[in-house]
Order: structure tokens, then sequence, then C-alpha cells
């Protein structure tokens, strides 16, 4: 589903951003939430969601 390939992208995106920045970015993935501590590159995030809906792996 649409759905899951969006949240599969933000999940993935985030956790990319924390290992990159640890200092600058920390998150918990737990179930259904997700929890971010710190700062989110905007154009990153959207980069992988519209890659996921665009199908780009």
């Amino acid at each position: 589903m649409m759905e899951e390939k969006v949240r599969e992208a933000i999940v993935t995106e985030l956790e990319r951003q924390a290992e990159a920045s640890p200092s600058k970015l920390r998150i918990s993935v737990r179930d259904e939430e997700l929890v971010a501590d710190g700062k989110i590159d905007l154009d990153g995030l959207a980069t992988a969601i519209v890659g996921a809906v665009a199908g780009a792996p």
C-alpha cells in the first residue's frame, strides 16, 4: 500500500539523518509511533517521500 511505502520512507530517512548526525537528531520508533528529538532536514525527508511515492528504490 502507498501508506506503508511512505511510512517506511519516513522512518528510513529519519534513521539515516540520525545516524549521520547523532548529536543533532535522535529518533525512536515503536509500533505505530515515531518520536523525534532534534533537527530534521525537511528537504531530505520530502525527497525520500516523493521517491517512495514515485516508486524509486
